[in-house]
Formats: structure tokens, C-alpha cells, sequence
């Protein structure tokens, strides 16, 4: 759930009818990025349901570079010529390799897809002490920017969280990034039991007193097959109810928006011009490689536009990639229907909404009935060609989403 608490009003409806309709040709606005899946962890959190994996014995670092290579020359053989505008490491838990590594990974990518003179480079990682110490090393392998997972900043929570790091050890590791990196940004999960909206208040103003361009905020969600989703349902873990929820999501709009970090996606909050770039690629609706174990990629080639999706077992990825070249295993020509809902699935997340005339190029189709309907309750406006949810629609995103796709 999300709201915007400090964008520029809405202006109404415009006056001209609504593009409806069209050829559904690819194109390929919204930029190019590179994401890289790491997917190996210390521990589990028992609240993720990503695709990350515990391993006693130590990956074999060397092997997996050479399986990077295999699979980003297949991969650019896909997707053409591009420069690529950002890459991502993300995981799983990317700061457990050594930064020779990513350097290694980052020299691989270049050479298939140049990238730009201010590429951004991020690199996910956890807020130990161990960790922390690689962080200049990863500067000098090409990484720009850091997201920390910090999660929260309270040692009890931290410990129901299943985090393996202090409050006092995360903000070591904040500073240290701050020294190593020019943009830096961490996570934290609110909704947590027992958390009240003015204890989260005071552990947003501290988070915000870090000095930090970014701060991504998630609600905590139960995800299936999840530790906790067994918790929850043995009535183990109590959840803030609807009411507190929301309360608690409105102490996170008015507080980041007061420190000048308004959000500009669901969870997400900046500085202005501090946006993370890559997650932009995906909201925005651009294309982007997809390397590693479990990732998704978004690539056009031509008129048509892919979904990729690799073999999510490192193993049998490694494998695969060594037999065949790549660790794809399903490779779908998406129709004009689908790629103009995953547009509107991505882009009214933003604040800056979606595009109706890019949407109907794809050939995306708004009942108009549906989107008056919305109109009329508030949850949805236009500005400047483009449909946005309001502050009153962010909370009820899902239900906004729903209504326009289905």
C-alpha cells in the first residue's frame, strides 16, 4: 500500500477521449538494465520468500563467473546491441562475493552491453560488520551505489526478524557506506508486531537522520511457504490490524515527505533526482537482461517482446548454463493484451503514473466505465496525459490495478 502525500494536485479528466486501443508493436522506451542474481544467503529470514538459498560449503565463485560469462553472451545474442544504463545485483545476498568478483561480472556486461558514462551500479547488501569491510572494494570494481538491508532498527526486531546484524552494527555499516559510496540507500519493514505509529515515527526520523538519498519502506506481508506464514497461521504472529496498518502507513508518508524523501513509488522514497534508476527501468515499463538463477529478464527483439525466466536451483542453473549455454527455461512471446497490463501492473506504482498514449501503442484497452467509476470514488486522476493513482488510491493499489486490467 502506498500513498503521495506531497505531489502537485491532480487535474481532472481531459477533456478529449481516451486512447483505446492499437497495433501492440514493442518498443523499447523506459531504458536498458542489467540485473544479476546471487542467490546464496548465510541465513534465511523467515519472513522472504525470495529466491535465496543456504549453503554450508562456499560457492565456487570462479565456476559461477565463468557461467555468468556463458549465459550474458546468450543473452546479448537475444537482446541485440544496447548500452546499458544500470545493472543490479541483487539476491539472495550479492555482498557475500568477493569484490574481485563483481568486478569480474561487471567487465563481462560491459563488453556485452557497453554501459553509459553515468550507469548506475547497485549492489544489495547486508549491514554486517564482515560485509561492511568489502565496501570499498566494491567501489573500486564499479559499483555507485549500495542498498542496505537494514530492516529495522530495534535489536528485538531485529532478532524476531531473523537478521543477523544489530542496530548499532547496521548503522556502522551505513557509515562506512557513506564513505565508500556516493548513493546509498537501505530497507526497513514496518507493520511489525506490536509496532505502534509513534515508535515507528522516532525509527523513521533515525533512519532519515542518516543522511541517506533513499530509504525503501515495505510493509511486512505474509508470503506463502514462508516460517511465518506457519506462525501466522498458528496464531503465533499477531500483525497490526487494518486500522493500525493504515495508520502506520500514513506516519511513513508524512514523516519522509517532511524530511524531503516523498515517495515516488509504492514503497520507495528519494530525494528528488535520487530515484533508484534501475528499479525505474522495471516500472517504466523498459526492457532489461535477466543473469543468474531464478532471474527475469524483459527483452525485445524486433516488433516482439520476451519474458525470460532462468532455472531458479543454482546447481541445476550452474548446470544447465554449462550444457547449454544459458540457464533459460522459458522463453514467452509476450501478446500486445499482456504487455500493455504488465505496463499498467509497473507504471501505477508511480507517482508519476502511466502514459495512456505509450499504453495504447502497446494495445492496451480501459474500459471507460471502470476508469469513470474510479474517477468518480477518487482513486485514480490525469495529469498531463497520464493516469495516476491518488492519495486515496495508493492504499488500495491492488484493488485500482484490478478494476483497469480486468
Amino acid at each position: 500500500m502506498t500513498t503521495i502525500s506531497n505531489t502537485a494536485p491532480f487535474v481532472s479528466a481531459p477533456a478529449h477521449p481516451l486512447p483505446f486501443g492499437g497495433e501492440g508493436v514493442a518498443d523499447t522506451v523506459g531504458g536498458f538494465g542489467v540485473y544479476v542474481h546471487w542467490p546464496f544467503c548465510k541465513a534465511k529470514c523467515p519472513y522472504c520468500d525470495f529466491n535465496s538459498h543456504v549453503r554450508l560449503v562456499p560457492p565456487d565463485e570462479a565456476r559461477y563467473i565463468a557461467a555468468f560469462r556463458r549465459e550474458i553472451a546468450h543473452t546479448r545474442a537475444l537482446s541485440g546491441p544496447q548500452r546499458a544504463q544500470t545493472v543490479f545485483f541483487g539476491g539472495g545476498t550479492p555482498s557475500l562475493m568477493a569484490p574481485a568478483t563483481v568486478g569480474a561480472i561487471l567487465e563481462v556486461i560491459n563488453e556485452a552491453w557497453p554501459l553509459t558514462a553515468d550507469a548506475e551500479v547497485t549492489l544489495e547488501a547486508n549491514p554486517t560488520s564482515v560485509e561492511a569491510e568489502r565496501f570499498h572494494g566494491y567501489r573500486a570494481a564499479g559499483v555507485n551505489r549500495v542498498s542496505l538491508g537494514v530492516q529495522a532498527l530495534d535489536d528485538a526486531d531485529l532478532q524476531g526478524l531473523g537478521r543477523m546484524h544489530s542496530v548499532a552494527e547496521a548503522l556502522a555499516a551505513v557509515a562506512i557506506a557513506r564513505r565508500a559510496f556516493d548513493r546509498v540507500s537501505f530497507d526497513l519493514i514496518y507493520a511489525r508486531p506490536r509496532q505502534t505509529p509513534d515508535a515507528w515515527a522516532a525509527e523513521l526520523r533515525r533512519a532519515l537522520g542518516e543522511g541517506c538519498e533513499h530509504l525503501s519502506l515495505y510493509q511486512l506481508t505474509i508470503e506463502p511457504g514462508t516460517p511465518f506464514e506457519r506462525l501466522y497461521g498458528a496464531g503465533k504472529l499477531i500483525l497490526p490490524d487494518d486500522d493500525l496498518s493504515r495508520a502506520l502507513w500514513d506516519v511513513t508518508q508524512e514523516v519522509t515527505a517532511q524530511a524531503g524523501l516523498p515517495a515516488y513509488e509504492v514503497s520507495n522514497h528519494a530525494r528528488p533526482g535520487a530515484e533508484a534508476r534501475h528499479n525505474l527501468v522495471y516500472w517504466r515499463y523498459g526492457t532489461y537482461a535477466g543473469i543468474g538463477a531464478g532471474a527475469h529478464g524483459r527483452l525485445v527483439s524486433g516488433n516482439v517482446r520476451h519474458a525470460t525466466f532462468t532455472e531458479r536451483s543454482p546447481e541445476a542453473w550452474l548446470k544447465r548454463v554449462e550444457a547449454d549455454g544459458h540457464g533459460i527455461i522459458s522463453d514467452e512471446t509476450l501478446s500486445a493484451a499482456e504487455q500493455a497490463d504488465e505496463m499498467l501492473l509497473m507504471g501505477l506504482r508511480l507517482t508519476e503514473g502511466v502514459d495512456l498514449a505509450r499504453h495504447a501503442r502497446l494495445g492496451g484497452r480501459i474500459d471507460p466505465e471502470r476508469l469513470a467509476t474510479l474517477q468518480a470514488e477518487g482513486l485514480v486522476a490525469f495529469k498531463d496525459g497520464r493516469l495516476c493513482a491518488t492519495a486515496a488510491g495508493f492504499p488500495v493499489l491492488n484493488v485500482v490495478i484490478a478494476t483497469l486490467a480486468g
